[in-house]
């Protein structure tokens, strides 16, 4: 499934009620470096493709109280949040009791997710460390997982799912289709062919002259040398056009001031 494939027009919200979503990634692993991160990428890519705006990233170690801080902290301001990592089945995959803390619920092992994994494992197999998986707070959906069988779940407005890639993927299509969603961000990329510089100023008046918009600037190096993107993004199709056709208007000044 793709991210178009979910959009679901009849939980379209008004363009002036915005859907927004931050981003929970839970693990030492991130953040010494050993694991490099995967989904952020992929899930803000996905958000974007169905309307909804992420807003927030955070990264958080291992540590009860530090999760269940920054989790109340996001639930609060947006409309979604999407944890990864730290459902497995180690002593370290702590994500399940501390959303059960940060929602003041009790967590036990939930016969529907040991059905689950029974899909997967035989019964001798089904081990003190993998009925950890099936351990989920009291109250909460499941979130079907096709990859490994064992399910990531939703409570509130947060939405907990693994942290191998693959896994995270496959909830995120389960997940998709039951999200609210708003009217798709529009972008255009204008090419400059100068240096962030040489447009910064004229480009603060066109972003000023054109609120409804997003313009920014982003530097790079071509084979030619120094460059700069100019992505003008909007909702509104006209906005975008005009803003976009503002920038090109600016660009060619420009290019002729220095060229003259």
């Amino acid at each position: 499934m793709t991210a178009s494939d979910a959009r679901n027009p009849s939980e379209t919200s008004p363009a002036s009620e915005p859907v927004t979503a931050a981003i929970l990634v839970i693990g030492d692993e991130i953040l010494s470096g050993r694991t490099k991160d995967k989904n952020i990428g992929y899930i803000a890519e996905y958000l974007t493709n169905i309307g909804i705006d992420l807003r927030e990233v955070r990264v958080v170690p291992d540590i009860e109280e530090e999760i269940v801080a920054a989790l109340n902290a996001l639930r609060a301001k947006a409309t979604y949040v999407f944890t990864t990592g730290g459902i497995g089945p180690t002593h370290d995959d702590i994500t399940a009791d501390a959303v059960a803390k940060a929602f003041g619920v009790t967590i036990d092992h939930d016969p529907r997710a040991i059905a689950m994994l029974a899909e997967r494992f035989p019964p001798d197999q089904l081990n003190e460390a993998r009925l950890r998986m099936a351990r989920i707070p009291a109250g909460a959906e499941l979130i079907a997982n096709s990859v490994s069988k064992a399910p990531g779940f939703k409570i509130g407005n947060v939405h907990v799912m693994a942290g191998v890639p693959s896994i995270m993927q496959a909830m995120l299509d389960v997940v998709a289709p039951t999200l609210k969603t708003g009217v798709r961000m529009l972008s255009e990329t204008v090419r400059a062919g100068l240096k962030e510089g040489d447009i910064g100023t004229a480009l603060a008046a066109i972003a000023k002259a054109h609120p409804e918009t997003s313009i920014g600037s982003y530097p790079f190096f071509s084979e030619t040398g120094p460059d700069t993107n100019i992505v003008v993004r909007s909702r509104d199709p006209d906005r975008l056009a005009d803003a976009a056709a503002a920038v090109g208007a600016m660009i060619a000044a420009e290019r002729a001031r220095l060229a003259g």
